[in-house]
């Protein structure tokens, strides 16, 4: 995949920088935050996050996370607090948290929640002796996380993992990651997370980016008057693609400003920082 050139970019931002009602929704992990060994050690890059701020102060802008961790994870990990103007997707798009609304989560069947917690202890106990893999708790079920094991110890997890799974519930959702190996009684992915994102705020144009498999959902999901952007050089179906998250970050706050230039909004040197 070929990277998009400054060219490319102005030519889409100027296309969307002027919509009526503006979703801007970010994958969070590699996408506007480094990926780390330590999934919850991860925070949103100073320049990304400059730049997420940016556009919050802006007027028909909504801004929105989306992302596959468990709701009260992404919370943390994007330091989000109770006045937050951010939308928040968790869960692929089963959980949210609306400004003023605080979250809403879905009602799970006690019998969906036990095979959960079963399975878990299950994988937990099949793994443990393999060095640097990590079963992660999430809302729906679990993660498999191999990115500190060696490859033949990664492999074996997943292979193990997979199989308990498919004996036991084989109609769970099976996504894959960056090293790592998602299962869920959750069917919702990232496009369904747009998809109600894109009604809540009655958004007429949606900018969605992302840098994993996960992503491609959502990407493939947008509308003509959409733009999505991939985050990496790779394979996608995204229109623009840049290559890591401080260009990405460029990349927002060059469509906050032509935005504030189309709306004659003040420039953003002179506002204060909405996380301050």
């Amino acid at each position: 995949m070929t990277l998009s050139t400054a060219e490319q970019i102005a030519t889409e931002l100027d296309r969307i920088a002027g919509a009526d009602r503006l979703l801007v929704a970010c994958d969070f992990d590699g996408t506007l935050a480094p990926l780390a060994d330590d999934p919850m050690a991860v925070r949103m890059h100073p320049a990304a996050r400059a730049a997420v701020d940016e556009l919050t102060r802006l007027p028909d802008v909504q801004v929105a996370l989306v992302s596959g961790r468990s709701l009260v994870d992404l919370e943390i990990i994007a330091e989000h607090r109770e006045d937050s103007p951010l939308m928040l997707a968790g869960s692929h798009g089963a959980e949210y948290w609306y400004p003023g609304e605080g979250a809403i989560e879905p009602l799970d069947a006690d019998d969906d929640t036990a095979l959960r917690d079963r399975l878990r202890a299950t994988a937990t106990e099949a793994t443990a002796q393999l060095d640097g893999v990590w079963i992660e708790p999430k809302t729906f079920g679990f993660g498999v996380h191999t990115r500190r094991a060696t490859p033949a110890d990664g492999a074996a997890a997943n292979e193990l993992v997979d199989a308990i799974v498919r004996e036991h519930a084989a109609h769970w959702r099976r996504r894959t990651g960056h090293n790592i190996v998602e299962y869920s009684f959750r069917h919702e992915g990232k496009d369904t997370a747009v998809a109600s994102l894109r009604e809540t705020v009655g958004a007429t144009c949606v900018l969605f980016a992302g840098d994993d498999i996960t992503d491609e959902d959502a990407l493939r999901s947008l509308g003509p008057d959409d733009l999505g952007v991939r985050v990496g050089d790779r394979r996608t179906a995204a229109q623009l693609t840049v290559p890591d998250i401080p260009a990405f970050a460029a990349l927002l706050r060059d469509l906050a400003r032509r935005h504030a230039a189309l709306r004659g909004a003040p420039a953003a040197e002179s506002r204060t920082t909405a996380q301050e």
